[in-house]
């Protein structure tokens, strides 16, 4: 059977993470099993922050582009003011407040204010339109909406009040200012019962489905807890490892590793609102900043970064965790050469949890080609179509379950039924390869899979191969509608200077051993990659330009 528990090989943590009695007994016993195993430690975030606030309240806390800084003793003091605010406004204890905020300070007073509260955080990113936050208010039932009136550019306030008049129920809206001080613009709204499997709901984050309507994906405290310890650990994270933040704290990647594990960890966090390399390079210096998790084109971005500096690139970084969309070995190789001090892996893992990584003691072909091995606890097998176990070093669809993984999907009970084996393990709608030491190759997605003449073939290994050509700054391949074949290969590229031709892309991917029929057969050139807020490309909207621009920029063979 193709299924590892990927504890035995995290060294120090292996003692932990050995899970007795590897057959599937139930949901209770293994949920006693993460208690036993300290990975469901039933210790609230807010409980273990406000130790931290006590012992370390003249240290620094939170700190953003704009110059603003909180020590812990000051973001408890402001968390406490703005769950006042809450109060007199009429959200109270189990209330589901949208937090539509950017990374600055005032966000993780607002994050810590709700724990305060006892009001339940759902994040959104705040690269969104009101008709979305209309219906993920709608499918929570949420009683308010946290936001700026400005945010860049952007009216964040107008976006939130446009929400609040559509979304069907009375949606309070608070505006934080300047000063950090809040102003409510509308009553909070009605009160919302919880599903029968929301008990223990602690924070709502929002993840895209194929219907284009956001899932609102629950997690729990020991959920939570779980990730938050697994990463401590692999990481040797604490408070005098302050984390870089760039991704969006609205985003599950910035609400977990960013908000919740600098909480967790009584870490430093350090956010940049807008991206700009550069100035990320400057940050994590300033800063001591020691890890950060960035999605595949922040890395690419600091890699290429002018530095002209005599240390090297990211030198106080001892961790770089990358993920989000496909991360080329090239990529790999090419961070190792730029940033000798930090060690950069691959991460996999899902708003619902389930988060793989290399380990400094990954053998280097692993660490370039492999997503790495999960956190203690996590079980993963790869699944035929059948829905058979298939055999190690086998390809199918990845499946998971562990003390890490979410507990439903809020208002869509159906949904996570459907999307759950018998035996509890969470169809991820990842294709992999589970080798014999347990290492997870990701190659590609179900619904991203091109059918060429009734043989499916997956994009990513076609993109690694394209990635290193040197007129190539992304690259995302998707099928192409095509009469007689069904589909075609279609290579969407972002040059790097000149535009490459399709012949120079099929000399180059035949010269990386790519077997002819999965040598790329149009080729269609963009000047950006349309991109999720985690950095992911979105490839449903790649396939309708290349189809509908079939006159622009590209060639077809």
């Amino acid at each position: 059977m193709n299924e590892f528990h990927p504890g035995d090989l995290d060294g120090p943590q292996s003692a932990r993470a050995a899970l007795p009695g590897a057959a599937d007994d139930g949901r209770a016993a293994r949920e006693r099993r993460y208690r036993a195993m300290g990975w469901w430690p039933g210790e609230g975030l807010l409980d273990r922050y406000a130790v931290t606030a006590r012992r370390l309240g003249d240290r620094l806390a939170v700190a953003d582009a704009a110059g603003r800084r909180l020590s812990h003793g000051m973001l408890w003091r402001e968390a406490g003011r703005f769950a006042e605010k809450l109060e007199e406004g009429g959200v109270g204890r189990g209330d589901i407040v949208i937090l539509l905020l950017p990374n600055v300070v005032d966000t993780q007073a607002a994050f810590v204010g709700m724990l305060r509260l006892g009001a339940i955080p759902a994040s959104m990113p705040t690269r969104t339109d009101p008709e979305t936050v209309a219906y993920a208010a709608r499918l929570t039932g949420a009683r308010a909406l946290v936001t700026l009136e400005h945010h860049g550019g952007g009216r964040l306030g107008d976006i939130a009040r446009e929400a609040a008049a559509a979304c069907g129920h009375g949606l309070g809206v608070f505006l934080l200012d300047e000063s950090g001080g809040t102003w409510r613009t509308a009553p909070a709204g009605r009160d919302a019962s919880l599903p029968a499997n929301a008990a223990d709901l602690a924070h709502i984050m929002f993840t895209s489905s194929t219907t284009g309507r956001p899932k609102a994906v629950m997690h729990s405290e020991n959920t939570l807890a779980a990730l938050n310890i697994g990463f401590a650990e692999r990481f040797s994270l604490g408070p005098d490892t302050p984390i870089f933040l760039a991704s969006p704290l609205g985003h599950s990647i910035g609400a977990v590793h960013g908000t919740r594990l600098s909480l967790h960890t009584g870490a430093p966090l350090i956010l940049q609102d807008v991206w700009d390399p550069e100035r990320a390079l400057e940050t994590v210096e300033a800063f001591g900043c020691a890890f950060t998790v960035a999605a595949t084109p922040f890395l690419k971005d600091l890699v290429d970064a002018s530095w002209p500096r005599s240390k090297p690139k990211l030198a106080s970084l001892r961790s770089f965790l990358c993920g989000g969309a496909q991360v080329p070995p090239s990529l790999m190789e090419a961070a190792q050469a730029r940033f000798p001090n930090t060690f950069v892996t691959v991460l996999w893992g899902m708003t619902e949890g389930g988060l793989v990584t290399c380990v400094r003691e990954s053998p280097r072909e692993k660490l370039m080609n492999t997503a790495g091995i999960g956190l203690p606890g996590l079980e993963l097998r790869c699944l035929s179509p059948a829905g058979g176990a298939v055999p190690a070093g086998e390809e199918g669809e990845l499946v998971m379950r562990g003390p890490g993984v979410f507990t439903g999907y809020f208002g869509q009970q159906d949904l996570y039924e459907s999307e759950m084996t018998g035996d509890g393990f969470f169809r991820t709608g990842d294709l992999a390869r589970i080798d014999a030491d347990g290492y997870v190759h990701i190659t590609g997605r179900l619904k991203d899979l091109i059918i060429r003449g009734g043989v499916n073939i997956s994009p990513a290994p076609i993109e690694n191969a394209l990635a290193d050509h040197p007129g190539v700054n992304a690259v995302a391949v998707i099928g192409h509608p095509d009469d007689r074949l069904g589909e075609r290969i279609c290579a969407v590229v972002v040059p790097d200077g000149e535009a490459p031709s399709l012949r120079d892309l099929i000399a180059h991917a035949q010269a990386k051993r790519l077997p002819k029929h999965h040598c790329p057969e149009v080729l269609r050139i963009v000047d950006r990659m349309p991109m999720t807020p985690a950095g992911k490309i979105r490839k449903a909207d790649l396939r309708t330009a290349a189809v509908g621009d079939g006159d622009g920029p590209g060639e077809r063979a």
